[in-house]
C-alpha cells in the first residue's frame, strides 16, 4: 500500500513539475503582453521551450576590450536605467500611446537580424554632429530649432538600446543627443540589450519578416 501511495505522489510531482516547467511566464502573474505600437499589435512572451539555449553571436562572453567594453549601469546624469519589465511598461505606457519612441541604435544589418518588437533603428552613428542629416532626425523627434540651439520641450520621451552591456552604440547615441540639449529626463537606457532581452527568451521581431 505504501508503495502504490509513493508511486502516485511521484507520478503527480512529475506531472506537476512537468507542467510548471513549460509555463514560462514573464511574471507569476503576466504570461504576456499585447501593445499597438504605430497601428500595429505587438505581442511580448518568453520561449516556452525549457531547454532552449543562446545561438551564435550572444552565446560569446569575452570580446576584446576596447571597444567591446563593460558599460557601467547610468549612460548619462539624469538618464534612467530600465530593466526588462519598465522596458516593456515603457512601450505599454508611452509608445503606445504615440507619447515616445523605443529607439534601436545598432547599424541597420545588426537590426535586421531581430530587434525588440515596436522598436525603430536609428543608429548611433546618424545621431553624431557630423551626420548632415542630424537636424531632420532631431526634428522627427520633436525638436524645433530655437537660434542656435534647440527647444525639446515637445520632444518624444525615448527609450534606447543596442546589444548589451558590453556595447557601447546607445550610451553614444544617449550622449550624442543630451549634447545636443535632449532633455535628460525623456531619456532612457536599457542597459541589457539584445543580450539580455535574447538571455530572457522574450520575444524578438525580425523586421523583414
Amino acid at each position: 500500500m505504501l508503495r502504490l501511495l509513493v508511486s502516485a505522489i511521484l507520478v503527480l510531482v512529475a506531472t506537476y513539475s512537468q507542467t510548471f516547467a513549460q509555463d514560462v511566464r514573464i511574471t507569476p502573474d503576466t504570461s504576456s503582453y499585447s501593445i499597438e505600437v504605430a497601428g500595429k499589435l505587438v505581442t511580448i512572451q518568453r520561449n516556452q521551450n525549457t531547454n532552449n539555449m543562446l545561438t551564435g553571436d550572444f552565446t560569446k562572453t569575452s570580446r576584446p576590450c576596447p571597444p567591446f567594453c563593460i558599460h557601467p549601469m547610468s549612460a548619462a546624469a539624469g538618464v534612467e536605467t530600465l530593466g526588462e519589465l519598465e522596458l516593456i511598461g515603457f512601450l505599454q505606457a508611452i509608445v503606445a500611446p504615440g507619447n515616445g519612441l523605443l529607439l534601436d541604435s545598432r547599424l541597420p544589418e545588426w537590426f535586421q537580424k531581430g530587434t525588440i518588437p515596436g522598436a525603430v533603428n536609428v543608429p548611433f552613428s546618424t545621431l553624431e554632429p557630423s551626420n548632415p542629416y542630424r537636424d531632420q532626425i532631431l526634428q522627427a523627434l520633436g525638436g524645433v530649432r530655437a537660434g542656435s540651439g534647440w527647444d525639446f520641450s515637445a520632444a518624444k520621451e525615448l527609450a534606447l538600446f543596442c546589444n548589451g552591456p558590453w556595447c557601447d552604440q546607445s550610451p553614444r547615441a544617449i550622449r550624442s543627443l543630451v549634447d545636443a540639449g535632449y532633455p535628460a529626463g525623456k531619456l532612457h537606457y536599457y542597459r541589457g540589450g539584445m543580450q539580455s532581452w535574447l538571455m530572457l527568451g522574450l520575444t524578438v521581431q525580425t523586421p523583414n519578416a
